[in-house]
């Protein structure tokens, strides 16, 4: 299981996609694939009016991923030190079975390279202290990236906040 986590606060995302292009812009992506998206649910009548609500889908990093088990190169692997799966692009033919195997649709085609690809946390950049692109980049800061010990804490700090602006 991936030592990391990311959170979407849905309750202040506005649906802007700022995460999607922050994702293809830091992994020099064409328009096809993408790493992660914001799906729209609605819209739907809430209180007499029209509401969307916007769902973050990302790779979840799964602790026994399919698409792993079902890469008959060894492209798509786990890394050991911290749980992120990830794409050895080196080892992928593209063959797709990995694409087939994820029931998130995580692994996305790259016809630019003629290989897969898929969110890996922008592990480059935890490597270095930093958090994933789309949660560096979010106009809301509704993306929360860290060990799944802290997101109780942002939980927490979310609810204290809007408790501060009812008093």
């Amino acid at each position: 299981m991936s030592k990391y986590y990311l959170f979407q606060d849905a309750r202040n995302c506005i649906g802007c996609h700022s995460c999607e292009i922050a994702c293809k812009s830091s992994k020099s992506l064409s328009p096809g694939p993408r790493l992660c998206q914001i799906i729209t649910i609605g819209p739907k009548f809430v209180g007499g009016l029209p509401r969307s609500s916007y769902t973050f889908m990302p790779c979840f990093h799964c602790e026994n991923p399919w698409c792993v088990a079902a890469c008959p190169t060894g492209a798509m692997q786990i890394r050991e030190k911290d749980g992120i799966v990830f794409v050895n692009e080196g080892l992928c033919v593209g063959c797709k079975t990995c694409m087939s195997a994820c029931p998130w649709g995580a692994p996305q085609w790259n016809p630019e390279k003629g290989k897969v690809v898929k969110c890996d946390y922008c592990m480059d950049r935890v490597d270095e202290g930093l958090k994933p692109a789309c949660v560096t980049i979010c106009t809301t800061h509704c993306l929360h990236f860290g060990t799944p010990e802290s997101v109780p804490e942002i939980r927490r700090e979310r609810y204290a906040r809007a408790m501060s602006f009812l008093e």
